[in-house]
């Protein structure tokens, strides 16, 4: 038959080596997919715990939301940067030593924020979190498409996302009582040293690829090609990154739809705390157990998301994608129009809002990855994430200016708009899957 390679000689392997017992294919998925879970929420831990300190940093230094703006800018700017730079590096380093490190660093810059007194401080260090925080997507990226196959990629992905919710939730939890407790310095300091530590955690379970440990590739473990080339755990070459990447317009379409997204994204990350206290009247406490609301359903719309796109798309992420950012658009306005004292119905519209703008960033990653080869998805990722952190920059300094001089309603039309311009990215893929599933679908079929 022709188009068919079998694996190398060492990579063959008894059967119960691959189906069953601690060395084996589901311990090792298991063990990748819970480490790579616990490690970017741990990311989240000294991330967002910025927006919840805002509040306090701005009542005792007497800073803007402009002020405010311009940290959160700078770190935007990073991090986008970082992202396509280290999304490179990724794919041509070990993912266990690479998450692990920039984990360790950001933990290290959050406790120095802790000890901080003047603006321009607090908008370097925070900068400089961006570089190490950008170290955490690129790396999972690679790890899950390389420990799970593309038949299962949406659903997988999606599970993995649940970090961004898990570290969110407890960041917003925490944070709130440290704040009202011990002051907002505590915010950074403490889940620093949670971080630190689990950074250890993740270099002693994470595994850079099946190889490693002696397993063949995935997609020969699941069955879902009848082609496995001898190269598949190589490195990224610089040709590549420009035959498959960057003449990708697909991978462009998904950059830009990232780029809008992260506007509402990031707009909720940096402002939600303050607009529920200032604008809705709330407390802090409670502000956060909203938000807490908003990451939990995005947790599951998420999930949810991926496993939509699998079932009933074939592999598609851009129906799914659409539908739900025109929903976004329509829970963000009622957000914005229901007037103060209506705790509930706030609370109620922003679970539906998480659930809705979880599901379009997840299969943002998941789209990004189809579209790309396996050994370049971290250079592609890399681009939509730089691209998505344009639009967080936007997020930053772009929101906080327009609440400063035409107040939330500014802020809200602009998460609107773009919300429903990432729809249109997403539509223009509409049709469009992983390469490997129509190849495999063609197997199935045969020729006409």
């Amino acid at each position: 038959m022709t188009g068919i390679k079998v694996l190398p000689d060492n990579l063959s392997l008894p059967f119960e080596k691959i189906v069953s017992g601690p060395g084996s294919f589901p311990y090792w998925r298991l063990r990748i997919l819970y480490s790579t879970i616990i490690g970017y929420a741990a990311f989240y831990l000294v991330r967002q715990n910025f927006s919840m300190a805002m509040p306090g940093m701005m009542t005792e230094f007497g800073f803007t939301k402009i002020d405010m703006g311009y940290i959160a800018t700078t770190f935007s700017i990073v991090y986008g940067i970082g992202k396509f730079v280290n999304g490179y590096l990724s794919d041509r380093s070990d993912a266990r030593y690479f998450m692990s490190v920039g984990l360790f660093l950001s933990a290290l810059l959050s406790m120095f924020m802790g000890f901080g007194s003047s603006l321009l401080f607090f908008a370097l260090l925070w900068g400089l979190n961006g570089c190490f925080q950008s170290m955490g997507w690129p790396p999972c990226a690679r790890l899950i498409t390389h420990w799970f196959s593309p038949k299962e990629l949406g659903s997988k992905w999606a599970l993995w996302a649940s970090s961004h919710q898990i570290g969110a939730v407890v960041i917003f939890g925490l944070g709130g009582f440290l704040i009202t407790n011990f002051g907002w310095r505590s915010a950074f300091i403490v889940p620093a040293f949670f971080s630190m530590g689990l950074s250890f955690f993740l270099f002693n379970r994470l595994r850079d690829t099946p190889k490693e440990v002696g397993l063949p590739p995935v997609e020969e473990y699941k069955g879902d090609v009848s082609y496995v080339g001898e190269q598949y755990d190589t490195r990224i070459t610089i040709k590549e990154v420009f035959t498959s990447v960057f003449s990708n317009r697909l991978v462009w379409f998904m950059a830009i739809a990232n780029m809008c997204l992260y506007i509402p994204r990031m707009g909720i990350f940096f402002w939600a705390p303050t607009f529920l206290k200032e604008f809705k009247g709330v407390t802090l406490i409670i502000a956060g157990m909203q938000l807490v609301s908003f990451e939990i359903s995005g947790l599951i719309g998420g999930i949810v998301a991926g496993w939509i796109s699998d079932k009933f798309f074939a592999g598609r992420r851009g129906p799914t994608a659409t539908f739900f950012l025109v929903g976004l658009s329509v829970a963000l306005f009622i957000v914005w129009k229901t007037p103060p004292g209506y705790p509930l119905v706030d609370t109620g519209m922003l679970i539906i809002a998480g659930f809705l703008l979880s599901g379009p960033q997840v299969l943002n990653g998941i789209a990004t990855a189809d579209f790309a080869s396996k050994r370049a998805v971290g250079v592609a990722t890399g681009i939509t994430g730089s691209c998505g952190y344009i639009g967080s920059a936007i997020a930053g300094i772009g929101v906080g200016s327009l609440v400063e001089n035409y107040g939330w309603e500014g802020g809200f039309t602009l998460f609107i708009f773009a919300s429903l311009v990432g729809a249109f990215f997403f539509a223009l893929t509409w049709n469009k899957r992983a390469k490997i599933l129509d190849e495999a679908a063609d197997e199935v079929d045969g020729p006409c």
